[in-house]
């Protein structure tokens, strides 16, 4: 090729470096100087040796960046429109010669030694193919050859690689195929991929269909948060709501609206929430037809919450009534005008109230297996609930209207057909509408009382001896009467009018008689008195306990436990624990547990029943009897026994000590039922075992390494694997309690060993064998980590990690043969030990020459001697060695793949700048090194947190050009 030629391809990639020169005139000029050659295969060649400059490059320089697209138009212009016509076949074939030859040469380089090769071979073709027009043709043996590469390169070690790769097969795939290989890689990399960006990559080119929308859906529950975030956005923009099932919008709403991170609130605020809403037309009741509001009430309002925070005026607050008077009575004063004109007055809401509770229908046991009618009944009770919600908004300080509504809720609570799932609901209102405290005891009481033991009418026994003498005078009587109206008419008859008149004088006295008679005979048959019968059924007591552990919740602890608190306790509570009915016993040990927060004395004196409760009842009633007890351990203490006042005994001396051993014995006996409650089969069991223990421990009233092995044992076991309740909470309290205090990060370390062992000693049949122990071990370094610490303490002697690494040195020595040692090696080289001279630094280093003497493992001894290097204080000088070989082999490592000999002068140019001091740092979401030694001689970073500190200099690929022609 002439020398003009080559400068011209040399000069358009010159010029394409900078950031201001126009590239379509690039493009032009080079597309130009291209159609007027015949022979291509020079300028192909030249095109490709000034290409081979950056694609060595992996940085993400700008000057790399410019070149990759200067690239991507000029190929990209070689592209023919469609044409029908089969005469111009030809013609097309011949100007897509260059966009043939860069693609057959990027797929040879694809399978390149050096990662930064395969990166820019990936990313070329990713950005090719992007460019090209949607009914762009190519080749189907090309078409092939690029599918099958970027399924080998989605697999590649470097994230970045796999991230251009997937990017570049979006358009590859094929939703409709069930089988395609492009969405089945897709699928893998979201399941499985470690690196999020690659996760991230896959979420916004993967195509949403049957197959795959389970999968991206999963991913709103991410570990990362820019990962749930992209997968808001995807379902949002490309997922209709119909698609969802309703379970999947509720948990959607739900855990986006809830979740930790603002940004991902804020997506699901301003994306997904007008998304659905636009497919409503923006009618936002029907968006509300859409969830399950019956069983999902929470998570309706949160939703409608995040409605009315996003209106811009009033007017846009239309609809969710009582959400949008909820969330206007918290804007304080500035609400108050739109809540009045929302809301009726007091009163007039109260008649309204009582009127529609009191239609609620009441269905029989034949009626209740109805599914119509229950679903009624159901929706009923809903809209009773919403109503009585809205009670909370009322504005209640005009005393008329809050006299009647208080009378209102009286009524509605003595009324048999009220729901019992209202019950709770109605005595908090009540509750917050009263002011005094001893007012609402005794009126909750009252209403109790009425319920239990109604006025009603009772007839009294009737002597049947006397009751039969007064019907047979009745019936002489009324025989007497008839005989004396016939007479009477035989007189009349016979114009006797004397004796006439005085036949009738005797029939009225004999009517008379009759009229009393009859009075006394309604009077003994109707002889009844109203006087109060006490009621034992499940659903009247039922209704009690609600409304009797509705009053403890709402009241005061610090006020105590007054008279008739205590004899609701007597006369209602106890009596139910023991009822046969298992809804009542576990209504009753609900109060009996919130009545004992009340009173330490009242705690005392049933901790013991409380406790074989736990043991003995129904799954369902333990539980409740579980959360009892642990709410009185978190309140009181393990120490709750000590408040209990000791035996009098004449001879003390002898009865203390035997007092404080029972103490001991108790609070030991507790403390191994929780543990065993954690082997439960009950699954609920298990899981509320493990909160309480969390939570006891988090408070500080348990400081158990023994107990905090059994919880990490329990978060990692493959038998909890789908109890996503238990996970959740275990996984949260780690590092919540972890962070808390020096204390607990102590506990933490005292608990490792333990751990460790019982993961290595899991005989195969148990699930705990299949755990990675260098997972454990990894997250136990995290936990223990200083720097974790929400107060970092003052500067310390010794620290966590210190002391850990002497205990995981004593281990090693303990069996040096054993096969775990190796892990324990690698778990010292991740720990921040502290290098400065001192006794505990000198302590370990005579137990790490004690490790080298008796371990005979090669990679376990590299892994010590480093460490023993970096406590001896050689960290620098080590590391700046190990950098100039890892940079100055780069070369030695493209042996296999296309071969770029030509250019280890570049390598080495990279090794002098090295020398120079200008290191470059990749974060593990870039890449790695592709040398990296197996272990670095420096401290090892956090895995999860390590410094991005990428070194971005601007690389000018003119100089290297020329200096290459010049030693050529």
């Amino acid at each position: 090729m002439p020398g003009d030629s080559d400068l011209e391809i040399e000069e358009a990639f010159r010029r394409a470096q900078k950031a201001h020169n126009n590239k379509a005139k690039l493009v032009a000029s080079l597309k130009n100087r291209y159609n007027k050659l015949e022979d291509k295969t020079e300028f192909h060649e030249e095109f490709v040796r000034c290409l081979k400059y950056a694609m060595i490059i992996y940085t993400r320089e700008p000057a790399v960046e410019n070149v990759i697209d200067f690239v991507t138009r000029f190929a990209a212009s070689f592209e023919t429109p469609v044409n029908e016509n089969p005469d111009e076949e030809e013609e097309e074939e011949d100007e897509n010669e260059f966009l043939n030859f860069l693609l057959n040469f990027l797929l040879e380089s694809h399978g390149a030694n050096s990662h930064a090769v395969r990166f820019r071979a990936c990313q070329l073709v990713n950005k090719l193919l992007g460019s090209l027009s949607e009914n762009a043709q190519i080749d189907d043996d090309l078409w092939d050859r690029i599918h099958e590469a970027m399924l080998i390169r989605v697999t590649d070690k470097y994230p970045n690689v796999r991230i251009q790769a997937a990017l570049a097969m979006s358009r590859l795939q094929d939703p409709s195929n069930v089988d395609c290989p492009t969405i089945k890689a897709y699928m893998l990399l979201l399941e499985n991929d470690s690196n999020p960006e690659v996760r991230r990559a896959v979420l916004s080119c993967i195509a949403p269909s049957a197959t795959t929308l389970s999968k991206i859906y999963k991913r709103t529950r991410d570990v990362k948060e820019k990962v749930r975030k992209l997968a808001y956005q995807v379902l949002a923009e490309k997922v209709h709501i119909r698609a969802l099932s309703i379970a999947q919008r509720v948990s959607l709403l739900h855990e986006g609206l809830s979740d930790s991170a603002d940004s991902v609130k804020e997506v699901v605020k301003t994306h997904l929430l007008p998304a659905w809403l636009r497919m409503q037309q923006g009618d936002v009741l029907q968006l509300l037809h859409r969830l399950d509001v019956e069983n999902c009430a929470e998570t309706a309002v949160t939703t409608l919450q995040a409605i009315f925070s996003m209106a811009t005026s009033p007017d846009d607050l239309q609809n969710g009534v009582r959400a949008l008077c909820e969330f206007v009575k918290n804007k304080g004063n500035e609400g108050e005008e739109l809540l009045e004109r929302l809301l009726p007055e007091t009163a007039i809401f109260a008649e309204y109230l009582y009127s529609y509770l009191k239609s609620i229908t009441q269905l029989s046991e034949e009626q209740r297996a109805d599914m119509t009618q229950l679903e009624m009944v159901m929706t009923q009770e809903f809209i009773g609930q919403q109503l009585i919600l809205l009670v909370g908004c009322l504005d209640t300080s005009e005393e008329g209207g809050r006299k009647r509504m208080v009378a209102v809720l009286q009524e509605i609570l003595l009324m048999p057909n009220t729901p019992t799932s209202l019950i709770g609901l109605l005595v908090e209102k009540l509750i917050g509408i009263l002011r005094d405290d001893a007012q609402k005891i005794q009126m909750v009481a009252e209403i109790i009382s009425d319920v239990r033991e109604p006025i009603l009418p009772i007839s009294e026994p009737v002597d049947e001896n006397e009751k039969r003498r007064k019907q047979v005078k009745l019936a002489e009587v009324r025989v007497q009467i008839m005989e004396a109206k016939q007479t009477l008419e035989e007189c009349i008859s016979c114009q006797d009018f004397s004796r006439a008149a005085e036949l009738k004088d005797s029939i009225s006295q004999l009517e008379e008689l009759k009229n009393q008679l009859v009075l006394e005979a309604s009077q003994s048959a109707d002889n009844i008195k109203e006087q109060r019968v006490e009621k034992s059924d499940a659903k009247t007591l039922l209704k009690c306990l609600t409304m009797c552990a509705e009053l403890f919740k709402q009241m005061n602890i610090k006020r105590g436990i007054c008279p008739t608190m205590n004899a609701l306790i007597e006369s209602l509570i106890l009596p139910g624990v023991s009822n046969p009915n298992p809804a009542v016993r576990n209504m009753a040990v609900i109060c009996l547990g919130t009545a004992a927060l009340h009173s330490k004395d009242l705690a005392n004196t049933h901790l013991v029943l409380l406790l074989q409760i736990t043991q003995l009842d129904e799954p369902k009633i333990r539980i409740s009897a579980l959360r009892a007890l642990v709410d009185q351990l978190l309140l009181n203490g393990l120490n709750i026994l000590q408040d209990k006042p000791a035996p009098v005994s004449q001879d003390d001396s002898n009865e203390q000590p035997e007092h404080q051993a029972e103490e001991e014995s108790t609070v030991q006996s507790i403390l191994k039922m929780l543990s065993d409650f954690l082997d439960s089969e009950i699954c609920e069991l298990r899981t509320e075992t493990a909160e309480g223990l969390a939570k006891l421990m988090y408070c500080g009233r348990i400081l158990s390494p023994k107990l905090l092995s059994r919880l990490v044992l329990l978060w990692y076991n493959p038998v909890t694997e789908d109890d996503q309740r238990l996970r959740h909470c275990l996984g949260v309290f780690l590092q919540l309690y972890a962070r808390a205090s020096r204390t607990n990060q102590e506990c933490v370390e005292e608990s490792f060993l333990p751990t460790m062992r019982t993961l290595f000693n899991a005989p195969v049949t148990s699930p705990l064998s299949e755990v990675d122990t260098s997972n454990v071990a990894e997250l136990f370094v995290e936990l223990t980590r200083p720097s974790a610490l929400v107060q970092p303490a003052a500067v310390q002697a010794v620290s966590v990690h210190d002391s850990l690494a002497v205990r995981v040195c004593n281990e090693i020595l303990r069996d040096t043969s054993a096969p775990e040692v190796r892990l324990y090696c690698k778990t010292l080289s991740w720990l921040e030990i502290n290098t400065e001279p001192g006794p505990a630094n000198s302590d370990l280093q005579l137990l790490l020459k004690d490790i080298l003497q008796e371990v005979k493992d090669k990679h376990s001894i590299r892994i010590i001697e480093k460490l023993c290097n970096q406590l001896n204080g050689d960290r620098c000088s080590k590391s700046a060695g190990n950098q100039d070989t890892t940079l100055q082999n780069l070369d030695d490592h493209n042996g296999g793949g296309t071969s770029y000999e030509s250019f280890s002068w570049f390598v080495c140019k990279k090794a002098s700048t090295a020398k120079n001091g200008k290191k470059a740092e990749l974060s593990s979401d870039e890449s790695d090194e592709e040398n990296v030694p197996e272990e670095p001689p420096s401290v090892r970073p956090s895995r999860r947190a390590k410094m991005a500190a990428i070194d971005k200099t601007k690389q000018d690929l003119t100089a290297l050009m020329n200096q290459e022609a010049n030693s050529s």
